[in-house]
C-alpha cells in the first residue's frame, strides 16, 4: 500500500501539523505556528533533497509582521511596568495607590498584547489541502470562534486571562476592604487569570510540540512559549503567597508576591524581546 494522502499530527482535536501529498507528486508540510507566526509551509519537490520555504502573499506578510510586532512590544512594555510596579511594592517607595496604578498601566498593555496576539491567529494566512502548496490570504477580520483551532484556543484564554487581570487592578483601588473582600475582589480574579495565563502556555505548547513533549532551546518559537509559561507559574507563585489571611489581615508571604511578580513580568518582557524576532 501507498502513503496515506494526507497526515496529520497534534493532540486530541488539534491538528498542528499536516502533511500532504501534491499533485505534481511532491510532498506539502504545514506547521500552525510557522504559518500565523511567519507566513510559510514547507514543500518537498519531487527528487529535492530539502524543502522550500513557500511564503504567503504581501498583504498577509504585512499583516503578521505589524501584528507581531505591535504584540511584542505591547509585552515588553506590560512585563516592564509590572516589574517596576513589584519593585516599588517591595521596596516601599510608594504608596498602595501608587503600585496600583503602575499595575493596572501594564495591565493596559497586557491586554493589548493579548486582543493583538488573538487577531494575528484570527488573521493568518490558510493552508489549501489536496491543491498546490500555498497559503490564502482571507480578508480581515476583528473577530473569529474557532475553537477547534489550538492556536485560537490559546490566544483567546491569554486574552480572556489579561481581562480577568483587569478586574484584578481595578479592584486594587479600592480602600477600607476587608481582609475577605480583598481575597474576592482582588486574590480570586489574580489566580483565576494565573491559570488562563498557564492553560494558554499549555496549550502553546500542544501546538509547538504537535502534542508531544519536547525540548528545542535553539527553537525561537519554542524559547518564547517557555519562557512566557515560566512567567505564568512565577506569577501563580505570587498569587498564592498574596492570600490575606482574614485572622491577621496580613498576606501569606509579601516578598515571595512580589518577587514573584518582579520575575515572572520580566520573563513576560524577555519573551516579548524574543517575539520581535519572530517573524517572516
Amino acid at each position: 500500500m501507498g502513503q496515506p494522502e494526507q497526515r496529520a499530527e497534534g493532540a486530541g482535536p488539534f491538528t498542528t501539523r499536516l502533511t500532504w501529498h501534491l499533485p505534481d507528486g511532491g510532498t506539502a508540510v504545514w506547521e500552525s505556528r510557522l504559518a500565523r507566526r511567519r507566513g510559510v509551509l514547507a514543500v518537498l519537490p519531487v527528487g529535492a533533497a530539502a524543502a522550500r520555504h513557500i511564503r504567503a502573499d504581501a498583504v498577509s506578510l504585512t499583516r503578521l509582521r505589524r501584528l507581531n510586532a505591535i504584540s511584542a512590544v505591547a509585552f515588553v512594555m506590560g512585563g516592564a511596568l509590572f516589574a517596576v510596579g513589584a519593585a516599588v511594592a517591595q521596596f516601599g517607595s510608594g504608596d498602595a495607590t501608587e503600585c496600583a496604578s503602575v499595575y493596572f498601566a501594564g495591565g493596559l498593555f497586557f491586554t493589548t498584547g493579548g486582543y493583538v496576539s488573538l487577531l494575528q491567529v484570527i488573521n493568518a494566512p490558510r493552508h489549501v489541502v489536496g491543491g498546490e502548496g500555498r497559503l490564502v490570504t482571507g480578508h480581515w477580520r476583528w473577530w473569529s470562534y474557532e475553537p477547534t483551532r489550538v492556536d485560537w484556543l490559546s490566544a483567546f484564554v491569554l486574552f480572556a486571562g489579561t481581562l480577568v487581570f483587569a478586574v484584578d487592578l481595578l479592584d486594587s483601588f479600592l480602600h477600607g476592604l476587608t481582609a475577605q473582600q480583598v481575597n474576592r475582589l482582588i486574590w480570586a480574579p489574580d489566580v483565576i487569570g494565573c491559570i488562563l495565563f498557564l492553560l494558554s502556555g499549555h496549550l502553546a505548547f500542544v501546538e509547538i510540540c504537535h502534542g508531544r513533549p519536547c525540548v528545542r532551546p535553539h527553537d525561537l518559537g519554542w524559547l518564547i512559549v517557555a519562557v512566557n509559561q515560566l512567567g505564568s507559574v512565577l506569577f501563580m507563585v505570587s498569587a498564592l503567597a498574596a492570600y490575606t489571611r482574614p485572622a491577621t489581615g496580613s498576606l501569606v508571604n509579601s516578598d515571595i508576591a512580589n518577587w514573584g511578580t518582579l520575575m515572572g513580568a520580566l520573563c513576560f518582557s524577555l519573551a516579548g524581546f524574543f517575539q520581535l524576532g519572530e517573524h517572516s
